[in-house]
């Protein structure tokens, strides 16, 4: 569906006449680059004559109105940083990377800059011509992890549908409030909180959001858990977990202060209720590589803070 953001213009140039519909683009439109809208033409964001045209080398004849659809949110006009990307895997088509926690993802509200986005387009220069520098998916600014980043259209695009068809495998560790008895699966929908519209809540309303569990450990108060995703919504591990009432430690949002626990007094437990971030890390990342259908897959361990807290729960008796 294309977004409400449109940009038109009639060709009348005669120099124009006769050559292909990526090079007219450039020439009317010149904030974008002829690579950028080459690839907005095979997304199907270019539209000629209100036809969707996704052929970049269809001849202009003259007098065709071109309309183009850029992304609302356009990566071009984000700034380049320098900023340390801790790089497990790359090749030609794809980036692997353990982002840590208090990284942000993408700019938005409050975070315009220091993003991984910007780190993207400061060391691949190129990036900036692909939607969201190449981004597939995202993890929360605390949460700690594997991620995959498209380097090619081609790549972007079929990691994208695999993500939709939900071939691609996320797994998760993460420490819980209580101790949990077994594991399960949480098949609750998910929406939009109703008044914390940064948040979000179980409802009949929402999207279809499944999430696989089971245990690694208890410990006296707490459990450390493995999670695998059956879909990604927003906070979708977070929203769950505090659903069943096991909600993850440190999480600021949902973290379950609303529910009475009967060790909630105990001085050592809210120290460790002092981490300073939700206890979550992306461990697992595994799918089928675009250029050649190989499966591929990276297991990292859990990071400092988080072998810490297990730590310190471990010695509560």
């Amino acid at each position: 569906m294309l977004k409400k953001k449109e940009l038109s213009a009639v060709v009348s140039c005669s120099s124009l006449l006769g050559k292909r519909l990526d090079l007219v683009l450039s020439k009317i439109f010149k904030e974008y680059s002829r690579s950028y809208l080459k690839n907005l033409i095979f997304m199907n964001r270019v539209l000629v004559n209100k036809k969707i045209l996704n052929q970049p080398n269809k001849k202009i004849l003259g007098g065709e109105i071109l309309t183009i659809y850029p992304f609302s949110k356009d990566i071009l006009f984000n700034v380049p940083e320098n900023i340390f990307l801790n790089i497990i895997y790359e090749d030609n088509d794809i980036l692997v990377i353990n982002k840590p926690a208090g990284l942000v993802v993408h700019p938005g509200s409050g975070n315009e800059k220091g993003t991984i986005l910007n780190a993207l387009l400061y060391h691949y220069k190129y990036i900036k011509d692909l939607p969201r520098a190449g981004i597939v998916h995202r993890l929360d600014k605390n949460t700690s992890g594997l991620m995959v980043i498209a380097k090619t259209l081609f790549s972007y695009n079929y990691l994208l549908s695999e993500l939709k068809k939900r071939k691609i495998t996320r797994e998760y560790e993460a420490i819980v409030k209580g101790k949990m008895i077994s594991g399960g699966t949480i098949n609750q929908p998910i929406m939009r909180h109703h008044s914390k519209r940064t948040c979000m809540m179980v409802h009949h309303l929402g999207k279809k959001s499944v999430t696989h569990y089971k245990i690694i450990n208890r410990f006296k108060f707490h459990t450390h858990i493995a999670i695998k995703l059956e879909t990604g919504r927003t906070h979708q591990i977070r929203v769950h977990m505090l659903h069943i009432k096991h909600p993850l430690v440190g999480d600021p949002y949902y973290g379950g202060s609303n529910i009475q626990l009967n060790y909630i007094k105990d001085k050592k437990i809210n120290k460790i209720y002092q981490f300073s971030r939700q206890a979550l890390h992306a461990s697992h990342l595994s799918f089928h590589h675009p250029a050649n259908n190989n499966l591929v897959s990276w297991t990292i361990p859990l990071p400092y803070d988080m072998q810490e807290l297990i730590l310190k729960i471990s010695n509560i008796k």
